[in-house]
């Protein structure tokens, strides 16, 4: 009876164990990271490449915007070239989405599109966007035709999948996609006369997580950014703003949003942190940008630096 009784324990805690060991290597329950590939802007400054953002759930990376250098900035990131996030090896880059298409969040985008199948990437890059997203899926396939043939058909090995790219257009705010991971929503923002910007809401097991993409104030960003653990939002400095001309003022409060804008919006939403990018400093400092928010907001926020992880 004591050995059948013992028997029975030990495959009680052994299946207890086995179910333990399951949950803590699931994804499921694995903690989200952003990691910020680019923080910068159309302007080519060494300090802070393209545009563009990494949700990292687990073992899985989703990209958002496709600023120039965001492939080799996530390798950067991956134990082949000295980093910790095995996520963002370069083969697995297969799940990214556009805010809009201008042409700082898109020149990266045959890079994501071709490195990725050639370090082995096998199956399509899933790629969301608003309308225009296929024209310039497209358009992209054709002008690197003869690289792709060439690869299939030459000396070098390759797969014929990784090459293909599955567009999804979306026209409207709502869901656009959900795996066992992560929901992701999109919202149309204001950026000028632009006609198809949006920002996305990213809800994984453990965090929630708003991307403004380019914006000024409105209340779209406002409603989706309603207790944010982390709002990543843009920003320009409004003392630089405020020595332009009227001209270039005009043209910046129409497309984006300054630190006192940013400020109000964070004391209407209460984010757990805001993480500034596409960061106009026009002759600021952090330190000016964080002093100037901090007016109207004194919650936690980060200036975004190239490589920065968050958690």
């Amino acid at each position: 009876m004591a050995g059948w009784l013992i028997k029975q324990i030990n495959m009680k805690l052994g299946t207890w164990y086995f179910l333990l060991i399951f949950f803590v290597n699931s994804n499921s329950f694995a903690q989200t990271k952003v990691v910020l590939l680019g923080t910068g802007t159309p302007n080519p400054d060494p300090e802070h490449s393209g545009g563009s953002v990494a949700i990292v759930v687990g073992t899985t990376p989703y990209i958002v915007d496709f600023g120039p250098g965001l492939v080799r900035q996530a390798a950067k990131m991956s134990p082949r070239y000295g980093g910790e996030i095995e996520a963002l090896s370069t083969k697995n880059l297969k799940t990214a989405f556009l805010t809009h298409l201008h042409s700082d969040h898109t020149v990266g985008f045959p890079d994501l599109l071709l490195t990725p199948w050639v370090m082995g990437r096998d199956e399509p890059l899933e790629v969301y966007g608003p309308e225009g997203t296929k024209n310039l899926t497209d358009n992209i396939l054709n002008a690197y035709d003869a690289d792709i043939k060439y690869r299939l058909y030459g000396l070098e090995p390759a797969n014929n999948k990784g090459w293909r790219v599955n567009t999804h257009e979306f026209f409207e705010d709502g869901l656009i996609y959900e795996d066992s991971l992560v929901k992701v929503e999109a919202f149309k923002v204001i950026h000028g006369s632009w006609p198809n910007a949006y920002g996305f809401r990213f809800t994984t097991p453990d965090k929630t997580i708003v991307i403004s993409g380019d914006t000024r104030p409105c209340a779209n960003i406002q409603k989706y950014s309603e207790g944010a653990d982390i709002l990543i939002h843009e920003v320009y400095s409004y003392s630089g703003w405020n020595i332009k001309n009227e001209f270039w003022k005009k043209y910046h409060a129409a497309n984006h949003t300054s630190t006192y804008e940013l400020g109000e919006l964070a004391a209407k939403t209460n984010p757990g942190k805001i993480v500034l990018y596409h960061l106009l400093f026009w002759g600021a400092s952090q330190e000016d940008l964080l002093k100037e928010i901090s007016e109207k907001y004194d919650g936690e926020v980060i200036v975004g630096r190239d490589l920065m992880v968050i958690e």
